[in-house]
């Protein structure tokens, strides 16, 4: 009996053991053989592929999310069962991405054709899985590699080419049934890992300009975030730590750093904007800003003090146009599908600060004491096509 189920375990085994490779753990060499082991066993349960590349993308998605049951269970407001359900939910669902990606593999080529058929269908099923329901693209394999020597390979062939390079290696490693296959293995990965390694030698871009940057954050419970008590504290504690930062060009604060709405929060806004223009620089705050009239609110970065460095007055007044608001939206966080059902059943439908507008998908960028600056707030750095298409000509730096 236990034989018989042997390979189900394996696969859910190594598919959360890749949690491990990921930061802060980057053991970035888990990554191949854990995924070899897996493919291995889709080939032993080669009439249930689908079922094999499911219960792989549940022990990995299970493990390596676990993090959002905080979130639901926490901060949601659901019961234990109701949250661990939605979790298993969610799971259940991203593990239908690596199981396509086995099953059609699995379905229209031969097994000596894997490593080269498996990475086109996983890389096509990433892909889906960063686009459905606004996307969700965690864990993607090419982000276990940031401290690998095929890190290398990211300037030409992004996280994405990185990813088809894992599964070619993987799959060759799975498909080891005599020596010739093991030494074609080997060599593959032997010429990846040195390639990479070459490649990060080289100097891909050379900076022509210098900028210091100093960064507060506030370390703010999430719980206090949006409770009224809690604005001037807050406030005061992002001032308090500023004020060793301002001889910097640029100073930064998180995402809403100030708890007030944004025509709420015009005197504190105005006395940081003051300061941050004596003091010639400029700072970068998040905050959210309302339309009364209107009734949408949108996820905001703004610039207080200097926009350019010969300025002569400072720069920030309210709803001036250098500003960024977030496009790409958190499903439930920032905004409800289908809200009017939903809200009524939990908490978690209707927290604080979920219905936002969406801001542009091509905005202009944030310039900041001469700093041009390609905006991204939160996961929306996760999404490289539309970082790209904020990133135009003149712009400096991106922040997130």
């Amino acid at each position: 009996m236990l034989k018989r189920f042997t390979p189900h375990l394996l696969l859910l085994l190594s598919g959360a053991s890749l949690t491990l490779a990921f930061a802060p753990f980057n053991m970035w060499l888990l990554t191949i053989p854990a995924l070899a082991l897996a493919i291995r066993q889709v080939i032993k349960l080669k009439h249930r592929p689908f079922l094999a590349g499911w219960l792989f993308g549940a022990g990995w998605f299970g493990a390596g999310i676990s993090w959002v049951h905080v979130s639901i269970a926490d901060f949601g407001g659901l019961p234990l069962i109701a949250s661990v359900a939605l979790m298993a939910l969610l799971c259940g669902y991203l593990a239908l991405y690596p199981a396509l990606a086995t099953k059609f593999t699995a379905k229209y080529f031969s097994p000596q054709l894997w490593p080269m058929a498996l990475p086109f269908f996983w890389i096509v099923a990433e892909w889906l899985r960063s686009w459905m329901l606004s996307g969700f693209p965690w864990l993607s394999l090419g982000y276990s590699q940031l401290e690998s020597p095929l890190s290398g390979f990211a300037p030409i062939i992004g996280e994405t080419g990185i990813s088809a390079l894992i599964v070619i290696s993987a799959t060759l490693f799975a498909l080891i049934h005599n020596k010739r296959t093991f030494a074609n293995a080997v060599l593959v990965a032997l010429c990846l890992f040195t390639s990479g390694y070459l490649l990060k030698q080289h100097t891909w871009v050379t900076p022509n300009k210098t900028y210091s940057v100093g960064m507060a954050q506030g370390n703010i419970a999430q719980s206090l975030r949006w409770v009224p008590e809690q604005d001037g504290p807050t406030m005061d504690t992002y001032w308090n730590l500023t004020e060793s930062l301002w001889d910097n060009d640029l100073i930064i604060w998180p995402e809403a750093a100030v708890p007030k709405l944004e025509p709420l929060a015009q005197p504190y806004l105005a006395k940081v904007n003051e300061r941050a223009f004596q003091e010639n620089t400029a700072l970068i705050t998040g905050i959210v800003n309302y339309n009364w009239e209107t009734d949408e609110a949108w996820n905001n970065l703004i610039v207080l003090g200097k926009r350019t460095p010969d300025a002569t007055y400072p720069d920030y007044q309210y709803f001036h146009n250098n500003r960024f608001s977030k496009h790409h939206l958190l499903p439930v966080g920032e905004f409800v599908p289908f809200e009017d059902w939903l809200r009524p059943l939990a908490p978690l439908f209707d927290l604080p600060m979920s219905s936002f507008s969406r801001g542009d998908y091509q905005q202009a960028n944030l310039v900041a004491n001469g700093i041009h600056l390609a905006p991204a707030i939160c996961f929306e750095i996760a999404f490289p096509h539309q970082v790209m298409e904020n990133v135009y000509e003149d712009a400096d730096m991106i922040i997130t």
